[in-house]
C-alpha cells in the first residue's frame, strides 16, 4: 500500500502538495475526519449491520480505505519506510502477547 500511495503522490506532484515533514500533520488531521466517518457509520447503523448489509459495508470498507490512504501518506510525510513500521509493529505485539 505504502508504495501505492507513493505511486499515486508522484503522478499528482504537480497538483497536490508535496509530501514532506511539514504536511504530515495536515494528513493526520484529514485522516482523523476519514476515521470519523467510519465511527458514524458504525454508530449510526451498528457494527452488526455494517457487517452483514452489503451497501453498507462496502461504504464501510470504502471508508477504511481512506484512513489507510491518509496513514500512508503520513508514513510518507515522516519518511517511515515499510521496514521500520513493521520492526515497531512486530515489537508492539511480542509487548501485548506477555501482556497477561
Amino acid at each position: 500500500m505504502l508504495e501505492m500511495q507513493k505511486t499515486l503522490q508522484d503522478k499528482y506532484k504537480d497538483i497536490w502538495k508535496p509530501i514532506c515533514p511539514d504536511r504530515g500533520q495536515e494528513q493526520l488531521l484529514w485522516m482523523i475526519g476519514e476515521i470519523g466517518e467510519v465511527i458514524d457509520i458504525v454508530k449510526k447503523h451498528g457494527g452488526d449491520s455494517a457487517c452483514r448489509d452489503e451497501n453498507l459495508r462496502g461504504h464501510l470498507v470504502e471508508e477504511l480505505a481512506d484512513v489507510l490512504m491518509y496513514y500512508n501518506d503520513v508514513l510518507l510525510c515522516y519518511g517511515i519506510p515499510a521496514e521500520e513500521l513493521k520492526r515497531a509493529y512486530i515489537g508492539k505485539f511480542e509487548k501485548n502477547m506477555k501482556r497477561w
